[in-house]
């Protein structure tokens, strides 16, 4: 590469790497609102929120790479022809597509980004988050010890605890179960114990009463007792097999054994084949964005002001790729033989690119047609 691509190309990826930072971080905070409330009123602690976070990273890094590339490829294209260098560059014979070495490169290098996350880092991820979120949900400790709340750890179970020790001990207990509507019943003890005798977790209430409702001759008889066990291992699901998501499966079972997986989970084949060419297409969508980016641009001439037209146009040409992306993956779960119009959008921006740097390797033609468009205009 020559001196000149070599530096485009460090500007490119500079950009890249900030526009990417301030993209995740923006999706981050928005979402991490939402999960550190719902991580922390379930009891847990803050280095659970921390590794939710962490996994989420992969997803949310796919998500925005093609717009940091998109914008990258826009930012340093305008700058360099607002300071001249792409003019220059130009002046002495250097053709848009050889101009479009760097950028093409770049492409690669951010679609060789976008393999590792979107084949390997990101499947592996969910995987590890989905085992976690249930992990976290059987979690019956965490989700019970919350002081002065009424809690529903399951259907028709109520559970209440006044304060909580620091040794452990719970006071003020209240626990009210209606799963058997025929017999409901509710204790309520001054204090009590959560212990785990290895067959389950059971709350060991003392000094304490039962009140058991008779629905039938509406009755309501209590008992007294200086100590009673309730098991309150059922009352969360603590399954960690759970089936797992399409974006948890990895990518080598998906090219290797959709037949085990349409055989024992349900999912369709269309929607087996839409998950593993899709993250395939993502790496392709990083070297349309860029080129068409840099193509767009190509068109305008020198100016001061920018090439603000031009960036309008490249803006939308993005928007109308991600609406072909949007559009052609129903179809494919729909029928999995046109699988290959999951990499339209990036074949649509290549073509695009190519005529641009077509028209822009022209300079006859763009001046005659601005010559043509000024002379009406001056009519």
């Amino acid at each position: 590469m020559s001196r000149f691509d070599g530096y485009f190309l460090r500007q490119l990826l500079i950009l890249f790497g900030f526009f990417t930072l301030v993209l995740v971080g923006v999706f981050w905070i928005t979402r991490s609102v939402s999960l550190f409330d719902r991580v922390i009123s379930g009891g847990q602690p803050a280095m659970v929120f921390l590794e939710f976070t962490a996994l989420t990273l992969p997803t949310l890094i796919r998500t925005v790479m093609p717009m940091a590339v998109f914008a990258a490829a826009v930012y340093a294209t305008n700058r360099l022809s607002r300071e001249s260098e792409m003019t220059v560059m130009l002046a002495t014979g250097t053709s848009p597509w050889r101009l479009a070495r760097a950028v093409f490169v770049f492409g690669i290098l951010t679609g060789l980004m976008m393999a590792a996350i979107s084949v390997f880092l990101r499947p592996a991820s969910v995987e590890q988050l989905e085992q976690r979120q249930a992990e976290v949900a059987g979690d019956v400790t965490a989700q019970l010890l919350n002081e002065g709340e009424f809690l529903h750890p399951a259907q028709g179970v109520t559970v209440y605890i006044g304060k909580i020790d620091l040794d452990g001990t719970l006071s003020e207990v209240f626990v009210s179960d209606r799963r058997d509507e025929e017999s409901p019943v509710s204790y309520s003890s001054k204090t009590a114990y959560l212990v785990n005798n290895g067959s389950g977790i059971h709350l060991v209430m003392v000094d304490g009463i039962a009140l058991r409702l008779n629905p039938e001759g509406r009755t309501l008889s209590s008992t007294l007792f200086a100590d009673a066990s309730y098991d309150i291992s059922e009352l969360t699901n603590s399954d960690t097999n759970a089936m797992r998501s399409l974006e948890a499966i990895p990518t080598l079972e998906l090219l290797q054994g959709r037949e085990s997986i349409l055989a024992t989970e349900q999912f369709s084949e269309g929607e087996l084949i839409e998950e593993l060419h899709q993250r395939f297409s993502w790496i392709a969508i990083c070297i349309a964005v860029a080129m068409a980016g840099f193509s767009t641009l190509m068109l305008g001439s020198f100016s001061r002001f920018g090439l603000w037209p031009q960036i309008f146009g490249a803006f939308t040409i993005l928007v109308l790729l991600e609406g072909v992306r949007g559009f052609v993956s129903p179809v494919v779960i729909d029928d999995p033989n046109l699988w290959i119009l999951l990499y339209l959008p990036a074949i649509v921006g290549v073509l695009i690119s190519c005529v641009f740097l077509l028209i822009a390797g022209r300079p006859l033609l763009r001046t005659r047609s601005r010559g043509a468009n000024g002379a009406l205009s001056q009519a």
